[in-house]
């Protein structure tokens, strides 16, 4: 099992905690998730998910970035075929569905009455969403057009029950190893567009309690030392119950250090998120390094209801965690730490982007942040496994999202991510293999295009079609349904 299939339900309410310790135990934990991590063993008969990759990270020593991208400096770079020993083994559209780490935060916000309390929780899951990014440089396989990846997971009740006790009935058994449902989820993404390169997911409560959906259009530059991602589409996250609908989009992220130094990464921009059925807003910045680091990954914001009063103040940092605290509560704070020098001539903290970046150097900052007596932790961060950097820095999620499970080929359509053989070759170590591989698959997509082209013919979505979204009006893909009937007789052949 990983991280969100068990959940727990965490203390109800909003009572606020009154220490004055700077720890993560002085706040309310809304965050009360069981972490649980697991591998490919079978303990007891029963299947786990696998705890780390085939092989480790192959090394970048021996290789030149600045090779590859001295001729792009200021180009928008999805066209441009980077080495394969700079990718990480997963596609773009197994990336995406990280967001869903922390789906217990979804089922959370579900339990909430209150609606700017659901508002304040969907903030933290709008964060968690790329905290899966701190520290991953390497970059993801481009989805070949048509390349889907599905992931369903659902939370297992009971399966240490399954042992020789013969003093079992098979209908205790069965109570005990059924599987529940209403806390799973199951998700579909694919590639819908190659120039420009879009990738459309849809996921959905297996009870229906939720649908969280979006297309992300990624455009790529670089700056001479510095690689910038702008995460181009809209997220959009359906509470069904409270029939509430939150749109958002995610920071920019900047890669620094692309030639010399150590690579590493940070978030910034103002990201909005606005429940369209109550009027409320949540505005997070996910402040800049700035000049001397002491703003790096920190993120704060506000939530405002309809008539723009300020409900409540979220603060933390995205590599870490968030909390919440009454705005009254976090004036004062303020107040008192602005007197007692805490902030006596701190420099003007200016918006920057990755161009023209003069210091790349990452700055030693403690990771770190300072609670505030009376807030709420809404989220923490799950720790990565202790061999998390040899295996590209992954989750314990990541870890299992290339695992083929036992009877898989025979359920997921022939274009999952799972079964192309250039990834499956990188995670297996082999990177020449992975490289001819990744060669040939980009060839056999383009000899399909000039095929389509000569016919006069256009590239069809499988699961997916272009449309509108009815909340915001801007162009989306949206999800056509049908892809969980299992009917893949029409998939096309890309590997």
């Amino acid at each position: 099992m990983n991280s969100e299939e068990e959940f727990y339900d965490a203390e109800t309410g909003l009572e606020s905690d009154d220490s004055c310790e700077v720890s993560f135990k002085d706040a309310l934990v809304f965050d009360n998730k069981h972490v649980s991590d697991g591998s490919s063993a079978h303990e007891n008969g029963v299947w786990q998910r696998r705890k780390s990759l085939p092989a480790d990270m192959i090394s970048r020593n021996n290789f030149s970035m600045w090779g590859v991208l001295k001729k792009c400096i200021g180009m928008e770079l999805s066209k441009i075929a980077m080495p394969v020993v700079f990718n990480e083994p997963l596609s773009f559209l197994q990336r995406l569905s990280e967001y869903m780490e922390h789906t217990h935060l979804i089922h959370k916000a579900c339990s909430m009455s209150d609606s700017i309390d659901r508002m304040q929780v969907v903030a933290a899951f709008a964060v968690s969403a790329v905290a899966s990014q701190w520290e991953r440089t390497g970059k993801p396989f481009n989805p070949l057009l048509g390349e889907t990846f599905e992931l369903t997971r659902m939370r297992s009740v009971g399966v240490l029950f399954l042992h020789t006790d013969t003093t079992l009935t098979n209908q205790s058994i069965q109570k005990h190893a059924t599987t529940r449902e209403d806390e799973g989820y199951r998700l579909i993404s694919e590639q819908v567009s190659h120039h420009p390169p879009i990738s459309a997911f849809h996921a959905q409560s297996l009870k229906q309690e939720f649908e969280f959906h979006g297309s992300i259009y990624p455009k790529l530059k670089f700056w001479g030392k510095s690689m910038e991602a702008e995460p181009k589409g809209t997220m959009t996250l359906e509470l069904i119950k409270h029939k509430e609908v939150y749109t958002w989009t995610n920071p920019m992220c900047c890669v620094h250090n692309i030639i010399l130094g150590k690579l590493w990464l940070e978030q910034y921009g103002a990201v909005e998120i606005i429940n369209h059925s109550t009027g409320d807003k949540c505005v997070l910045n996910f402040k800049p390094c700035g000049m001397f680091g002491k703003e790096l990954h920190k993120v704060e914001g506000c939530i405002l209801d309809k008539s723009k009063k300020k409900r409540r103040v979220i603060y933390g940092k995205w590599t870490e965690c968030m909390y919440s605290v009454e705005p009254k509560v976090y004036d004062a704070f303020r107040k008192s730490e602005k007197k007692s020098g805490g902030d006596a001539k701190k420099p003007k903290q200016e918006q920057q982007s990755c161009e023209g970046d003069d210091a790349d150097e990452m700055p030693d900052v403690q990771e770190t942040v300072t609670v505030i007596p009376g807030s709420a932790l809404l989220w923490r961060i799950t720790p990565r496994p202790t061999h998390s950097a040899q295996m590209y820095n992954f989750t314990s999620f990541a870890m299992t999202l290339n695992e083929l499970e036992p009877g898989a080929e025979r359920l997921l359509a022939p274009t999952d991510s799972r079964l192309r053989p250039d990834i499956r070759a990188m995670e297996n170590g082999d990177i020449d293999l992975s490289s001819r591989e990744k060669e040939r698959l980009e060839e056999k997509q383009r000899a399909a295009r000039r095929e389509r082209s000569k016919d006069e013919e256009e590239w069809t979505p499988r699961w997916f079609h272009q449309g509108s979204s009815p909340h915001t009006g801007a162009e989306d893909w949206l999800y056509s349904g049908g892809y969980f009937d299992r009917n893949y007789s029409h998939c096309p052949d890309i590997y």
